[in-house]
């Protein structure tokens, strides 16, 4: 049997760097004996390296017949890695340049949940300019408070704060605009913190959904922050404790989701479960696949192996379906 070569893209130049070394790694130690994994490095500066040495992506990605992309965050979420794949004609895993954009921008995604009737928190967005203060005064003056405040174009919690005061807020959307130009503000939506993955053309369904992980941070923590989501001080449960309507509405809402943003082979959206229905926040086109991620754990609950899921996902990357290269995600 032939042996396939799988380039693993990790590193990168991104606040989620340390992140997908991570996954990277866990990618290169599960993947099945049919394949042959190459460690393809990208540095802080967006330097490619392979064996050691910088070269450029073309070289970096001679005898490779398809990547992994093992990346997270901008470059490699936002679409830019997937346009450099593409000209080169090389395959991979994960959603194509179109839908990346689109996914990474936290606001497009929620109008594309708004146009399917999912629900999502109320927001505005703001950007850098020379009369912030003065907008920041009146936007904390119209709009509902507490308020969530994070970068526009970024993940795993990246710059995120929950504001209850006016100094917060300010502090927050300064902070946050460290990490982005532009910052989305949205009504804070008080809940069971809730998350679901799902993974194209498995186990008999065009779109299958993972089962629901219910996410509980510390008391101390307001939110599954960054620290809460690789340090291990967070409760997961899967499946989560939801009732089963509340369940069937999460899966529901991340296939569509999936479907309308035109991700392909895998993504993980986010939810917040409350009394009044289900309330989605954002969608993941690369979800971590570290020890401590939330996509492995799903799998295993469903009798999915981690190595039986890279199959998966290198398989499809290898063979695209006409439908899937027609569709583009909602404009």
């Amino acid at each position: 049997m032939n042996t396939v070569n799988v380039g693993v893209l990790r590193g990168g130049p991104s606040s989620e760097y340390d992140v997908s070394i991570n996954t990277g790694a866990a990618v290169l130690k599960h993947l099945p004996e049919n394949y042959t994994g190459h460690d393809i490095l990208i540095d802080k500066e967006g330097v490619w390296h392979r064996r050691g040495a910088p070269v450029k992506p073309a070289n970096a990605l001679v005898g490779i017949d398809v990547v992994f992309i093992a990346l997270h965050g901008e470059y490699g979420e936002d679409g830019t890695v997937q346009k450099v794949l593409d000209q080169l004609h090389i395959p991979y895993t994960g959603s194509g340049a179109l839908s990346s954009a689109f996914a990474m921008n936290k606001a497009h995604a929620k109008e594309c949940a708004k146009g399917l009737g999912i629900k999502t928190a109320q927001y505005v967005v703001v950007e850098k300019s020379d009369n912030l203060d003065n907008e920041l005064k009146e936007v904390f003056r119209t709009f509902p408070q507490p308020s969530v405040i994070k970068p526009l174009d970024r993940g795993s919690s990246v710059g995120v704060t929950i504001a209850r005061t006016h100094p917060e807020f300010v502090a927050g959307v300064k902070k946050a605009l460290e990490f982005s130009s532009r910052v989305l503000i949205e009504e804070y939506i008080k809940g069971r913190e809730a998350t679901c993955g799902v993974l194209d053309r498995f186990r008999g369904e065009e779109k299958y959904a993972m089962l629901p992980i219910e996410i509980i941070p510390p008391k101390e923590k307001d939110f599954f922050d960054y620290a809460a989501k690789y340090t291990g001080i967070t409760q997961e449960i899967c499946p989560g404790n939801f009732t089963n309507s509340d369940k069937e509405e999460i899966q529901r809402a991340a296939k569509e989701i999936h479907k309308e943003l035109g991700c392909k082979h895998y993504s993980r959206s986010d939810f917040i479960v409350t009394p009044r229905g289900v309330y989605y926040l954002e969608t993941n086109t690369l979800p971590g696949l570290t020890e401590e991620s939330l996509v492995p754990k799903s799998l295993a609950a469903a009798g999915c192996t981690f190595p039986e899921f890279l199959d998966h996902l290198v398989s499809l990357a290898r063979t695209p379906t006409l439908a899937s290269l027609r569709r583009l995600p909602c404009l």
